[in-house]
């Protein structure tokens, strides 16, 4: 069975250290240092961390040490991403979330963890972008919280 790989936008990263999520976020980097899921980061994220704390910079650098693949942003994901901005799936004010969005999508990663409720990991925006991706021939992405994802954290 072919490894599963799942792009960590920065919200799973900043989540390893807020107690609401750390439980959950912090399995998902087990996971990943098990061998369990291969971690993909782009570009973007990269960007968002440079404004982190050094906490944060130190947990994405566990990523980056885990053999993390990285997406670069192409043509092709600034494309998607402008027919996300056409539909108006978010305002433009969000375009680091969509943008995270289309990296993941023209990747071709098979799960997107987020713990942005509100713009990513919704039902509509959900259903809302994998509209745009399947207009635009690509597949569905799977949008989840590391909560479900991870194998850890389950008593």
């Amino acid at each position: 069975m072919k490894i599963q790989r799942i792009y960590v936008d920065t919200s799973v990263i900043g989540g390893c250290f807020d107690p609401e999520f750390e439980k959950w976020s912090n399995g998902l980097f087990r996971d990943f240092k098990e061998g369990n899921f291969k971690p993909v980061i782009s570009e973007i994220v990269a960007e968002e961390i440079g404004e982190a704390p050094d906490f944060v910079k130190n947990k994405y650098a566990e990523l980056i040490d885990l053999n993390a693949e990285f997406t670069e942003i192409s043509e092709d994901s600034l494309i998607l991403l402008s027919a996300y901005q056409q539909h108006k799936v978010l305002g433009e004010k969000y375009r680091n979330d969509m943008l995270h969005i289309s990296l993941a999508t023209v990747a071709g990663v098979n799960i997107l963890t987020s713990w942005n409720f509100r713009h990513i990991v919704h039902f509509d925006k959900i259903r809302a972008f994998n509209a745009v991706n399947i207009e635009n021939g690509y597949k569905e992405l799977e949008i989840y919280s590391p909560r479900e994802v991870t194998t850890y954290g389950e008593d």
